[in-house]
């Protein structure tokens, strides 16, 4: 038997709420729970398990940001895909929601039909297996790669990366900071929450806000940046 995914919808305005959930629901596709504020969203986050969550950024007492950072702040939710609906269209505000965490950002007004591909977009990379053994021939080139960059910059330091002032303002957290060195020296997500005392859920949070942050997509170019610019310890 089929499970249908759940889905978490949070907006404060009564008739797009139920539009969307309507929308949603047809033919019985996706679950949807829908709730008209965050801590409603939460409570219901408490009660049950979610697939995804779709939320507006504006909203009084507590915003879409505010909740979204609530949520990848816990190692519960901290990998759950998020989808912003605003009606803030502005790249400043795009680029906010990326920052916060979020998976997918649609201005409003917004087709229906595109936000049902986005969420199915999203369930099914959440939902694509990959074996232990492509797993472990991903770190293997990863740690190649990175054992590269470093010795580059160790055996040829006026060839090779010379740290130079980066293009954009990079403001790291010191939680940030940590995990970037600790990268930077090619340990993996595990071995990061062990030395960090924390979960492998947070360990990918703060991975994934890096690639945000430096405009990189994977770990290699992630530390190729950061040495590059003098962003590790």
């Amino acid at each position: 038997m089929t499970t249908i995914p759940k889905l978490l919808l949070v907006d404060d305005e009564p008739g797009l709420r139920e539009a969307v959930q309507v929308y949603l629901e047809d033919d019985n596709e996706f679950a949807v729970t829908a709730v008209a504020s965050a801590a409603e969203a939460w409570d219901a986050l408490e009660r049950d398990s979610f697939e995804l969550v779709i939320s507006d950024i504006m909203m009084p007492e507590v915003d879409g940001y505010q909740f979204l950072d609530k949520l990848r702040a816990d190692p519960r939710f901290g990998t759950v895909p998020v989808v912003f609906l605003t009606a803030r269209g502005m790249t400043s505000d795009r680029i906010l929601g990326y920052q916060a965490g979020c998976d997918a950002y649609l201005p409003k007004p917004f087709e229906p039909d595109e936000l049902m591909a986005i969420v199915r977009n999203l369930l099914a990379r959440r939902a694509t297996p990959e074996s232990s053994s492509d797993d472990s021939a991903k770190l293997e080139a990863i740690a190649r790669e990175l054992a590269t960059i470093k010795s580059m910059l160790n055996q040829n330091p006026s060839g090779g990366i010379k740290p130079t002032a980066s293009p954009i303002k990079i403001d790291l957290t010191p939680r940030e900071q940590s995990v970037l060195d600790l990268v930077a020296q090619g340990l993996m997500n595990k071995e990061i929450a062990s030395q960090l005392e924390t979960s492998v859920r947070n360990v990918e949070k703060y991975v994934s806000r890096l690639f945000s942050k430096t405009g990189t997509n994977s770990r290699t170019e992630l530390v190729r940046y950061a040495l590059e610019y003098g962003l590790t310890q």
